[in-house]
């Protein structure tokens, strides 16, 4: 069975390629569910007006397809609440991005 720490970790190689920080350091993910073989994932964007908004959820989509036991994935996209940095992003993303 797989869970949730799993695909979290399979998208830890998922990186905004403007910021070049990975898509859970910057705490864009903001959910997994997993049923059976199957997650659904929550997550947004920097910015509603991101310009690279359909290349990162397909990057998202991939690499969580390449979680062990999954088969089928689907990437939904939020801005409630928007990304702030302060609020959503791990230590080390906030290191990474000069929030001290």
């Amino acid at each position: 069975m797989v869970n949730k720490e799993e695909v979290i970790e399979s998208l830890i190689q998922v990186e905004d390629p403007e910021m070049k920080i990975s898509v859970i350091d910057l705490g864009l993910i903001y959910d997994v569910k997993i049923e059976d073989t199957h997650a659904e994932i929550d997550m947004t964007l920097t910015s509603p007006g991101c310009p690279v908004a359909p290349e990162l959820m397909a990057a998202v989509h991939r690499a969580a397809l390449l979680t062990k036991g999954l088969d089928s994935v689907h990437v939904n996209l939020t801005f409630s609440p928007l990304w702030d940095p302060k609020k959503h992003a791990t230590e080390d993303g906030k290191f990474e991005l000069g929030i001290f």
